[in-house]
């Protein structure tokens, strides 16, 4: 994945516009929960049955949600341009793998995996934890979601830096690039010499480092810069 011609972040924005619910930053709340009982390794060590509630309803209603245009202009663009494209996802659903992408990184976990705290493992995972199921390789009722909490270590960081550090092409689609490491992404892309594209609901305080900004809903201003895209590699082939 390291000679990417494309590389695309993803945050809540894009999933939001199935039907998932994000973090209301401004009130701190998280589908009426307070973020820090619900997304901290302290919160899960105070009330893990609340935890284990709260990611179970989180994974089934994203089971029952269903990739927008935008996911799927983009796993058009991976089908067309192949192991060109890979998409940074700050997002814990599978919806980017639904729609038909595969070269998909999550930077903050999946709810499709669950991790055991006894021996490490992460297997795939698509039943509730609030009963405490045994780790299918250790045996262990140690299961909790594998989804990166506050305070937390992101995942597969060296792997991300260097298709962002290879890339020709840097999007952000759908996320407000408040939270690092993701927020620092695109200036890692622009600091190579990457085209660096906002493709947002809103702009950001600041959008210097950004070659084009365009503002509307994902599910429309993605696949109209994938059509552009894919008509130019059209055009030059």
């Amino acid at each position: 994945m390291t000679a990417s011609r494309i590389v695309v972040l993803t945050g809540a924005g894009i999933s939001a516009e199935s039907g998932i619910r994000t973090f209301r930053a401004a009130d701190g709340l998280w589908e009426d929960h307070r973020i820090e009982d619900v997304a901290s390794p302290e919160g899960f060590a105070r009330n893990p049955a609340l935890v284990h509630a709260f990611y179970d309803a989180r994974r089934l209603a994203a089971r029952h949600a269903e990739p927008n245009a935008a996911h799927r202009a983009l796993a058009d663009l991976e089908q067309a341009l192949g192991d060109e494209v890979v998409i940074i996802t700050q997002n814990v659903d599978d919806l980017h793998e639904r729609a038909g992408s595969r070269n998909v990184i999550h930077i903050h976990g999946e709810l499709a995996r669950a991790r055991c705290t006894s021996c490490g493992a992460r297997p795939r995972w698509t039943e509730d934890l609030a009963p405490e199921p045994p780790c299918p390789v250790c045996g262990e009722r140690a299961l909790r979601p594998d989804v990166v909490w506050f305070g937390e270590h992101v995942h597969h960081l060296d792997e991300i830096y260097a298709v962002v550090e290879a890339c020709r092409e840097f999007w952000v689609v759908g996320t407000s690039s408040q939270v690092a490491p993701a927020s620092t992404l695109h200036a890692v892309a622009a600091a190579v010499g990457a085209r660096t594209a906002l493709l947002n609901l809103e702009a950001h305080d600041d959008v210097t480092l950004y070659d084009d900004v365009v503002l509307g809903p994902a599910s429309e201003i993605v696949p109209a810069r994938v059509r552009r895209v894919l008509g130019a590699a059209a055009d030059t082939s």
